[in-house]
């Protein structure tokens, strides 16, 4: 008897450990294909009934490997390993869809997954669109402000210089830089950069200046001088590019390539500023239970940000079950042997 019950409890540690072998198996088969069809379709697919199935029964499975299998309580790394699998399925679990609306339903709340906020500079602004085709909003517990707007760009700025025969000539926008095109083009200067172009009449002549309270109109000043050393001002617009008169013999286009959108924001509660931070691309702002990233901007006249709001349920348990899984797995495969430590192996 006692034998065929050891033979028994040793069929079942077996087949334990083969479905959580299979199990991480068919993960790894998931991740894979998720990583190859899209983010949107990949969050469909992680949040689908099927797979939410899947993740509960995968933890259990892990917790029933780790309270089962005596061998795991006893090898540190493989006990570290399997626990950072747990959490981070749980964290995963408790941050899906299924698991925000059981959050929900018990707790008798609507808390926010993810949205997004258009923000437009010097507002301030509550809500969260959940739907942007229903229309559908939500209302935060904190405001969001956007202090201030900004582009960086990669330097130096270029600018494109086309000839009616088919030249091309690539100069950098830098002020006193002088370009020598060919003795039948003549010379070209670089004189000014405008970040919010203006002219004015002074004193009898139109004068070039950057505006303060103007619109966003980046513009490059050029003198030419030709080969009969006859000088002229030519100005040059990044929103019209290659503009020319019937008789100029060049053409010309300004280029600025985007590095980073940057929105500096506030985060007030009660009538009070309680947070400050400059939120850039894969650098989201923190605060209160929600990640805010720079997912996009106007593009016509930088005046407004969209960023994209996402719930943090989970996220630390994740994290912390990462930590735990490299930290099993470094321990299991190199420390314990550096260490000359003993486990038990059963």
């Amino acid at each position: 008897m006692e034998q065929a019950g050891l033979k028994k409890s040793l069929r079942s540690k077996r087949l334990i450990s083969w479905a959580n072998l299979v199990m991480t198996l068919i993960l790894t088969a998931i991740s894979i294909y998720g990583a190859f069809i899209g983010a949107d379709k990949a969050q469909l697919l992680f949040n689908s009934i099927p797979l939410s199935v899947y993740w509960l029964a995968f933890t259990v499975l892990l917790i029933t490997g780790i309270v089962v299998l005596p061998r795991l309580l006893h090898i540190r790394g493989l006990f570290l390993a399997h626990t950072g699998c747990v959490l981070i399925l749980g964290g995963g679990i408790c941050g899906s869809q299924a698991g925000f609306k059981i959050w929900d339903s018990l707790a008798h709340t609507d808390t926010i997954r993810s949205g997004q906020m258009v923000i437009r500079e010097g507002e301030t602004d509550a809500t969260v669109e959940i739907d942007t085709q229903k229309g559908i909003v939500k209302p935060l517990p904190f405001a969001i402000k956007l202090v201030d707007f900004r582009l960086e760009y990669y330097q130096p700025e270029q600018i494109m210089i086309q000839t009616r025969i088919g030249e091309s000539f690539k100069i950098p926008a830098e002020p006193g830089l002088k370009h020598t095109l060919n003795a039948n083009l003549g010379t070209v200067e670089v004189v000014k950069t405008f970040q919010k172009f203006r002219m004015m009449t002074s004193n009898g002549k139109m004068a070039a200046f950057d505006d303060p309270n103007g619109g966003p109109n980046p513009a490059v000043e050029l003198r030419l001088i030709g080969p009969d050393g006859k000088e002229s001002t030519k100005y040059v617009f990044e929103r019209f590019p290659g503009h020319t008169n019937p008789g100029d013999n060049l053409a010309f286009s300004y280029h600025r390539t985007i590095r980073d959108f940057i929105s500096d924001v506030e985060v007030v509660k009660d009538n009070k500023v309680v947070a400050r931070k400059s939120i850039e691309v894969n650098k989201p702002l923190h605060y209160g239970g929600y990640l805010f990233y720079q997912q996009g901007y106007d593009s016509e006249a930088g005046r407004y940000t969209i960023l994209r709001v996402t719930n943090d349920r989970g996220l630390g348990v994740v994290y912390l079950g990462y930590i735990l899984l490299c930290a099993g797995a470094f321990w299991h495969l190199w420390f314990r042997h550096t260490l000359g430590d003993r486990e038990i192996e059963d």
